[in-house]
């Protein structure tokens, strides 16, 4: 296996059709240096030289990051963690990062890819929960996005909905676009405060992190109603990304995710983790190439389906499995 700066070039760039055969490098590599995956295998009894095809290769159980270090690399090497939020009681995933620089740069090059360049937006972050704790990655990729902007109005917003919306009001004569990035309970606060808002044309609502505890869950078309209603726009946009991935994969409208090059998503069968689905839903797979120093193949507990054009619709969260963030609505 290359070395990371040498791998991490190559996801900048990377072709469709190049896809497996890194991805196949990568479990090979991580098969033997990250020795949870390791003895996940062996008790599975998979030998990973007979692995030849991404569908053959096994997914760790995401609850895996919540019990053990899932690391490719010595502990010690590790320039940090980023750890989820959870809900009181819950245990929180830990993901070890080799470079926050590199994290925050990447992060930041899939979403220009998707919306063009940081500095044509302010970007307002409504990220209660969130800053209330050490260690988010929505946070860090958050600041930096701010950061990155170049904009004097950018910056984080808690409960302040009075401040939050003069801001709103101010910028609405200005030429950049406005994203107002928010944790979805938050944004529902906002919304049914009674408050007035006026349309504004240039304003990206993104909503992310699900209710976090704080509200009744609701159905996806129930919230962006909701949130369509108020904030006068035609769709909400959303973010997909976890504390167990460096990627995140964007949605403008409707819960459909287009997928970065670096990420593809298979959909398991709902009752057996090692099959694949026969369905048009069931559980999400993700490859993560730049999960690199950690796992890059994660079964999660979430449900979806592919669309006939490719793309990703997040349908909720699977039965029994913990409520946690990440633009999640159970349905």
């Amino acid at each position: 296996m290359q070395d990371f700066k040498s791998f991490s070039e190559k996801l900048s760039d990377l072709k469709e059709s190049d896809f497996e055969k890194l991805a196949l490098e990568m479990f090979r590599f991580q098969a033997k240096a990250n020795s949870v995956y390791n003895r996940y295998l062996e008790a599975l009894q998979i030998q990973p030289e007979d692995i030849s095809s991404i569908y053959e290769i096994p997914f760790l159980p995401i609850r895996f990051f919540k019990e053990f270090p899932v690391i490719s690399a010595p502990l010690g090497s590790f320039e940090g963690e980023f750890t989820s939020s959870g809900t009181t009681g819950m245990i929180s995933s830990r993901h070890y990062f080799w470079s926050k620089d590199w994290y925050l740069k990447h992060a930041l090059e899939l979403f220009e890819k998707e919306y063009g360049a940081i500095s044509n937006f302010h970007v307002l972050a409504l990220l209660p929960a969130y800053l209330e704790r050490q260690g988010s990655s929505l946070v860090a990729m958050a600041d930096y996005f701010i950061q990155q902007s170049g904009s004097s109005h950018s910056g984080f917003y808690l409960y302040n909905q009075d401040e939050l919306l003069s801001k709103l009001e101010e910028l609405r004569n200005d030429s950049r676009k406005i994203l107002l990035l928010g944790v979805t309970f938050a944004l529902l606060d906002l919304a049914e405060s009674g408050k007035d808002f006026s349309p504004l044309p240039n304003l990206i609502v993104m909503e992310t992190g699900g209710m976090k505890g704080r509200r009744k869950e609701m159905i996806r078309e129930e919230v962006h109603d909701i949130l369509k209603a108020f904030f006068h726009v035609s769709s909400i946009h959303s973010e997909y990304g976890m504390t167990e991935l460096m990627s995140q994969a964007y949605s403008k409208g409707e819960g459909i995710y287009t997928l970065p090059a670096c990420m593809r998503v298979m959909i398991r069968d709902i009752n057996d983790p090692f099959s694949w689905a026969t369905r048009s839903q069931g559980g999400i797979n993700v490859i993560d190439l730049a999960n690199f120093y950690s796992c890059a193949f994660i079964e999660t507990q979430d449900l979806g389906r592919i669309n006939d054009k490719g793309a990703l619709e997040v349908l909720g969260r699977i039965d029994n499995s913990e409520i946690r963030g990440c633009n999640l609505l159970v349905q």
